[in-house]
């Protein structure tokens, strides 16, 4: 604020020090009529040195005789001259106009110029109609006396993004020019519309409005350099002839390039000459839309193509723009406020304010101190002596041939006619270019990856050089080799350990960055990455245990299918018992002794197929179906558990993530810091509980020492891990979606498309297969270095050893007490050593009867045993 007062005083020093005639050219216009009937005096700050400060005169020369003859109003217009590259002096002819008494000002054209006027016309209250493009929210409150006279023209940055959009191109290059109202007013509305669209800025380039020829040269040179071959320009039309005549001798307005225009450039190109517009060849741009088909403009165009001629012979073309019906809408404006009686300062600005009527240039409505912004543009292409209209874009609905009730519109302007673009008629520019052997593409490689399988960074101290080798490399060489193109580049060694670190510096340090690098949301903020080349997904690994144990003879069937088995066994025998009963004496006896006799009729059939011989058809007919049975279930279970015991079985120590959290376990996880936090924040562990942990070796050290009970690992890193401990390790739980490797590129990268589609080219004829076979594919086999070993142990049989065992001592205790309590006299142990000793002789003799061996018993006769049997 201090510079501006500066400045004030040092224009009202000027003022008083030279006479207003030197100022500025005061044509003023009166009228024929006579002054007593005059309505308002209206003051206008035009440079008439351009081509928008003659078309704004001439438009507003026209509207003032266009009132007297339509209404009979009179205006009389002071028309003072500036020069938009000295802001002062717009300054100095304001303040001429409000000491000549006018009512109103009109213009002028740039911020700058309206800043240093709209202070001193508030203090006047006098009201200004502003035509710059860019005025600011705050200085309705400053300023209540500014008005913006032209369309808010904002929205044609949604229209440039959505061409650029149409052709998918992801970067853009800005050439703006350098004055504060542009840069800091509508640059941010460009960058957000592109930004709304995926579209990446890759560089500003601020031009001075006296930028020399060697500057803009050296900036172009600059520019040729670089990859991105598209460029939006957003300067004013002397600035912008110079830069496109420039281009045009460093052969930049040729095939691979693309240039497109904001209407501050499309709006005039009705203006410029032959000579210059053949240095514009092939520029696409958006220009602000106003009807030329009603008689209203015809009669207006017809009368300022005269007009303007007979005033400024040295143009070429006169055909009226945007700015002319801007100012004609504007002095219309005015005319209506005043109409009916002379009103001045706050009566005339809220007068103003209820402005509503359809105007040359669209309707001229008021919105907080703005005219309404413009909802449509038309999409030019510069071609030949003047340029063709390939159509329309409408705010909201997208593009379209024509405009009204029956036009069709679209998203993309792919439908519009074809466009010509620099360097061939049917040739759509692909928005970059390839890089040379000078400036090849720098790849980070991270140096410390756990994993040598996808990454091996190795320093060679004779040679002097790093080598690069895993399957990430290999896979990213063959990827660039599919490439339509060539493609120079260099790998760089990352030696930071945190992945989320070598991704940051992308567009800094390295141009990409390729290795076992995760595709995750958090890291789409700066950079994009290419499709995955290795699988998806987390994997929770936890220590593995045998699962043949000792009662695992029983898990050849179910719970219900051995209930089942009993119950159909016993009643098998009990219909057999009940039937052959009576044919039977030994099934009689006491109910202990029949139900023994029954159970044992019951199960004998599953163990043997020689049962005792039935006397009655029905039980037959019973025992042939059951023993049919019993033949297949016996073979199924015996074939099932043989199965089951041959094959080395492992499960899961932990089988979910609930189990982890309850028993509040630690885990671990790979280098990924996005795991930390999806661990933390996703599956609620507590971060004491979460620990890090770079290679496989690592991650096995922590489960010995009992650090962690599970580790959570990405699964191609899984399966390298599971390959290496398969005896020890195994994955529990379900598989995470998240993850995946994949080569990290700026954002709005123009060669992530093509690396995409020489990826899938790698994918599809094989190559990955194969690079995966070489590196990872003998982890496939168990790495184990334990030997395998198949013999059947003890402990899966263990439980019926016992069984076994316990029933047989119960049997011989029972018989022992029972045979021990028949003998009086003896001892239970000596009359059991009697009976087995007696039991054993009788046996032999009858054996040896049986071959014809009697020497067999030595000496002994038959008649001395009882003696020898009594010493013993």
């Amino acid at each position: 604020m201090a510079t501006v007062h500066f400045e004030l005083s040092l224009m009202a020093v000027v003022l008083l020090l030279t006479p207003s005639s030197s100022i500025a050219a005061d044509r003023s216009s009166g009228t024929k009529g006579n002054l007593q009937h005059v309505n308002g005096v209206v003051g206008a700050i035009v440079d008439t040195s351009s081509r928008v400060g003659k078309e704004e005169r001439v438009a507003m020369e026209i509207a003032r005789e266009d009132l007297y003859r339509h209404s009979n109003q009179t205006l009389i217009l002071h028309v003072n001259d500036t020069d938009q590259r000295k802001p002062i002096r717009a300054a100095l002819a304001g303040m001429d106009l409000i000491n000549t008494q006018v009512q109103a000002i009109l213009g002028p054209q740039t911020w700058e110029e309206v800043s240093l006027i709209a202070d001193i016309c508030t203090k006047n209250k006098i009201p200004i109609f502003s035509f710059a493009d860019t005025i600011p929210e705050w200085t309705t409150e400053k300023w209540p006396f500014l008005l913006g006279a032209s369309h808010d023209n904002f929205a044609q940055m949604k229209a440039i993004a959505a061409i650029v959009k149409s052709w998918n191109w992801h970067r853009v290059t800005v050439i703006h020019e350098d004055v504060g109202s542009w840069t800091n007013g509508v640059i941010p509305y460009l960058h957000d519309s592109l930004g709304e669209r995926g579209v990446e800025v890759s560089q500003f380039v601020g031009l001075s409005s006296f930028a020399s020829s060697d500057l803009l040269s050296r900036e172009l040179k600059n520019l040729e350099s670089e990859q991105c071959r598209v460029f939006v320009v957003h300067l004013s039309l002397p600035l912008a002839v110079r830069l496109f005549e420039m281009a045009k001798k460093l052969k930049m307005m040729e095939k691979d390039y693309v240039w497109i225009t904001t209407h501050h450039i499309t709006s005039l190109v009705h203006s410029i000459n032959a000579s210059i517009i053949s240095s514009m060849q092939g520029i696409v741009g958006v220009k602000s839309y106003f009807s030329e088909t009603g008689t209203s403009f015809q009669d207006f165009s017809s009368r300022f193509r005269k007009r303007f001629r007979r005033e400024n012979p040295e143009e070429e073309n006169s055909e009226p723009g945007i700015y002319a019906v801007q100012a004609y809408d504007a002095i219309w404006t005015i005319a209506r406020a005043l109409k009916g009686s002379k009103r001045r300062n706050q009566e005339l600005l809220e007068k103003v304010l209820q402005t509503d009527f359809h105007g040359l240039s669209g309707k001229v409505q008021f919105n907080n101190h703005k005219m309404a912004p413009t909802q449509m543009f038309q999409i030019i292409n510069v071609v030949g002596k003047s340029y063709r209209e390939l159509g329309f874009w409408s705010s909201g609905l997208g593009f379209s041939e024509t405009i009204g009730k029956h036009a069709t519109y679209s998203p993309l302007m792919n439908d519009l006619e074809q466009v010509l673009w620099p360097g061939g008629p049917r040739y759509t520019p692909r928005g970059w270019t390839e890089l040379t052997r000078e400036k090849p593409l720098l790849v980070g490689v991270p140096a410390k990856s756990g994993y040598k399988e996808y990454v091996k960074v190795e320093y060679d101290q004779s040679r002097k050089e790093t080598s690069f080798d895993g399957l990430a490399i290999q896979i990213f060489n063959a990827t660039v080799r599919r490439l339509p193109f060539y493609l120079p580049y260099e790998f760089v060694a990352f030696n930071n350990i945190s992945y989320d670190n070598l991704v940051g510096e992308i567009g800094k340090k390295f141009d990409a960055v390729v290795g076992d690098v995760a595709i995750v949301a958090s890291r789409y903020s700066h950079v994009e990455f290419s499709h995955p080349f290795s699988e998806t997904g987390l994997m929770l690994v936890v220590p593995a245990r045998s699962s043949n144990k000792e009662w695992s003879f029983i898990k050849p069937f179910t719970k219900s299918m051995w209930a089942s088995i009993t119950v159909i066994t016993i009643y098998n025998g009990f219909v057999v018992w009940l039937i052959e009963r009576h044919a039977h004496p030994e099934l009689g006896g006491s109910m202990l002794h029949q139900i023994g006799i029954m159970l044992w009729l019951s199960f004998n059939t599953l163990f043997s197929l020689q049962g005792g011989k039935l006397h009655s058809n029905l039980s037959r007919m019973s025992v042939v179906v059951w023993l049919f049975v019993a033949l297949v279930v016996i073979q199924t279970y015996t074939a099932n558990l043989t199965s089951m015991l041959t094959v080395q079985r492992l499960e899961p120590t932990v089988t979910s993530v609930e189990e982890l959290l309850e028993s509040n376990a630690a885990v671990g996880y790979c280098s990924s810091s996005y795991l930390e936090k999806y661990l933390v924040e996703v599956l609620r562990f507590p971060r004491d509980n979460v620990k890090h942990y770079a290679s496989a070796e690592e991650y096995a050290e922590g489960f010995n020492k009992k650090e962690i009970a599970a580790a959570f690992i990405v699964t191609p890193l899984a399966k390298i891990f599971l390959a290496k401990f398969c005896k020890k390790f195994i994955a529990a739980g379900p598989t995470f979606n998240i993850g995946g490797f994949g080569f990290a590129f700026p954002r709005g990268s123009p060669l992530l498309a093509s690396i995409n589609e020489a990826l899938l080219k790698v994918s599809e004829n094989g190559t990955l297969v194969q690079l995966e076979n070489n590196y990872i594919g003998v982890l496939k086999k168990c790495q184990d270095k334990e030997e395998e070993n198949l013999s059947l142990s003890p402990n899966g049989f263990r439980a019926l050893f016992i069984i076994t065992g316990v029933t047989s001592t119960i049997a011989l205790v029972i018989y022992i007490f029972c045979m021990a309590s028949s003998f009086s006299g003896l001892t239970t142990i000596r009359g059991l050593m009697f009976i087995i000793i007696k039991h054993w002789y009788h046996q032999s003799k009858r054996f040896s009867r049986r071959v014809g061996n009697v020497e067999s018993l030595g000496n002994s006769s038959p008649q001395h045993a009882p003696n020898q049997l009594s010493q013993v």
